[in-house]
């Protein structure tokens, strides 16, 4: 099995923790924000801020990364995951673009500026296995970074 994370080469000196389980049971690995971040409240027709993570996950070819919020981050900070999920595809690694790098994407909420500090928890990332169908007839090949499969 050839599962793990990485910084990503951007990073030089990393003095934030690669993610890490809580408890021996914990489903998912809670990641931590490498920096200090300030979200604005949200306005219609504003994009979600894209935090970026310092890290890369190395998975099976038949693996991927789902990234969801934290369980306090709706109710403490009224930050937000627009699509409530996020899916990291193994050959999302090392990618050309940005060599991988997952990101957190938050709308805030609230009417004040929300902070999260640096090595505060951002969310989780857990690995689940997939299927495909036994017609299943995919050969492209990644070419890019994030949101890169719908272009």
């Amino acid at each position: 099995m050839s599962r793990k994370f990485k910084y990503v080469k951007r990073i030089e000196n990393a003095d934030f923790k690669l993610p890490e389980r809580g408890t021996k049971k914990s489903a998912g690995y809670d990641f931590y924000n490498p920096e200090r971040v300030e979200i604005e409240p949200y306005k219609i027709g504003d994009n979600p801020v894209l935090i970026r993570t310092g890290i890369k996950a190395k998975m099976e070819d038949d693996e991927y990364l789902m990234i969801v919020n934290r369980s306090s981050n709706p109710k403490k900070k009224k930050l937000v995951i627009p699509n409530s999920i996020g899916i990291v595809d193994a050959d999302y690694y090392e990618n050309e673009d940005n060599d991988g790098e997952i990101g957190f994407l938050f709308y805030n909420l609230s009417n004040e500026t929300i902070v999260i500090e640096k090595n505060e928890k951002l969310g989780q990332g857990i690995f689940q296995k997939y299927l495909i169908t036994e017609d299943d007839s995919a050969e492209g090949e990644r070419i890019g970074g994030f949101g890169s499969t719908g272009k």
